[in-house]
């Protein structure tokens, strides 16, 4: 019977599963002991009709995929994270962890190659920011909501559009770029380098011109990025942060209170956008829409940047800026609600300020 685990089973095979999550056209694969595998699709996990796991299943799971020098590293940590590729089903982010003394894993499908900008329906900015010669952009917004496909895809389109050399630091790296006009090299904290910042002070005798951090996780990484693009570089990364104002007290909140007025002056000066991103589910079903936040960096930006008493007038400034680009969630919102992109009750969940946006929708006329 589906959900009863049968301990004369010998232990079950991570491979069927991770068949089945891409068949689902799923992101996420979940195994616990003691429940049956599920698969997220569409932002929903799906409980698979096969029976619970068992301590064994999960512990044989772990070394099928898991490198033989993370092993004792997950035996004293509880704790690893890794890439897995499996010929002819996908490429996987790999999280496995303890859990109640026993061994749980997370399979996220990654890309074999990048979904080109144009097919990922992202506002019209995303490209010529892509194609910035020197400078910081961010794309940030809460795990899941598809940091790394928009980052994969400006990076394919520098790598179709410019002959200049990409470097990634990536942990790990999700998807595999193919030299096009560019030339990438993409490197895997853990197995090619130690760390983001050892891989950053490396990189700057790379020749590089575009550098990817997959996440700026501290002060010295934070500072390693700013500082490769004020000097020529461009450079794109990641935060988890929810919107453009937050990112900026984020990054500064790295910093002790003598440093902080130097980095903001620096950032002020080499930002040139914030994408903050979330995944709406759509009205018709089949899948999720992005939703962004769009913060460009002009002269007004960079003087709330600089200024911390003026630092929380980002969000306004953002909600003016349709000239050059910028919007706010809640804008994008009201114009995907009224495009029938996705339902009322989708925007409503998915906004910064409910109670403003069902307003604003019946001040244009779109609801009662």
């Amino acid at each position: 019977m589906a959900g009863s685990p049968d301990e004369s089973r010998p232990p079950a095979s991570v491979f069927p599963y991770l068949k089945a999550l891409m068949d689902a056209g799923g992101s996420d694969l979940h195994l616990k002991v003691g429940s049956p595998p599920r698969v997220r699709v569409n932002g929903r996990l799906r409980k698979l009709d096969v029976p619970a796991l068992r301590e064994k299943d999960t512990e044989h799971m772990a070394h099928e995929v898991m490198r033989s020098d993370l092993s004792s590293e997950f035996e004293e940590t509880h704790e690893a994270d890794f890439s897995y590729a499996l010929s002819e089903i996908g490429r996987f982010r790999v999280n496995a962890f303890v859990q109640r003394g026993t061994v749980s894993l997370v399979f996220r499908a990654v890309s074999i190659g990048a979904i080109p900008l144009e097919d990922l329906d992202l506002p019209e900015v995303v490209a010529p920011l892509a194609l910035e010669p020197r400078g910081l952009v961010l794309v940030t917004g809460p795990t899941g909501s598809g940091k790394t496909t928009t980052l994969a895809g400006m990076v394919d389109h520098i790598n179709r559009q410019r002959e200049v050399h990409i470097v990634t630091i990536e942990d790990p790296i999700e998807v595999i770029h193919e030299d096009k006009k560019a030339m990438v090299n993409q490197r895997e904290v853990r197995v090619d380098t130690e760390s983001f910042a050892t891989a950053m002070r490396a990189a700057m005798r790379q020749d590089p011109d575009v550098i990817l951090i997959g996440e700026m996780r501290d002060a010295e990484t934070v500072k390693a990025a700013i500082s490769a693009s004020e000097t020529g570089h461009f450079v794109m990364s990641t935060l988890h942060t929810v919107d453009a104002e937050e990112t900026i007290s984020r990054i500064i909140d790295f910093f002790p209170p003598h440093e902080q007025k130097q980095i903001r002056l620096s950032l002020a000066g080499s930002l040139r956008g914030i994408l903050c991103q979330r995944l709406i589910p759509k009205a018709e079903g089949g899948g999720r829409a992005v939703a962004m936040e769009i913060c460009i960096n002009t002269g007004r930006v960079a003087e709330a940047i600089s200024e911390p008493d003026k630092t929380s007038m980002i969000g306004e400034l953002v909600s003016e800026g349709a000239y050059y680009g910028m919007q706010t969630f809640d804008q994008h919102l009201t114009r995907m609600f009224q495009e029938g992109v996705i339902t009322l009750d989708a925007a409503l969940a998915s906004s910064s300020n409910p109670h403003d946006l069902i307003v604003e929708l019946r001040r244009i006329g779109l609801v009662d």
